[in-house]
């Protein structure tokens, strides 16, 4: 199996990995629980969770 190296600490539980890795599509309902009642959008990509962890480079709304 190869190795995926993450560009930072917690890379793993951000919502753009998750969409790349194809999370949304297999686990939607889940999915759907990061992204309730946003409270924070990503400077880079512009994707909104509840939880800033889930974001790259969170910013309160």
């Amino acid at each position: 199996m190869v190795e995926v190296k993450m560009p930072h600490e917690g890379h793993e539980k951000h919502l753009c990995y998750l969409e790349n890795i194809g999370y949304i599509q297999e686990h939607f309902e889940e999915y759907k629980n990061l992204v309730r009642d946003g409270k924070y959008v990503c400077v880079t990509c512009g994707r909104v969770a509840a939880n800033p962890e889930n974001l790259c480079s969170a910013e309160k709304l």
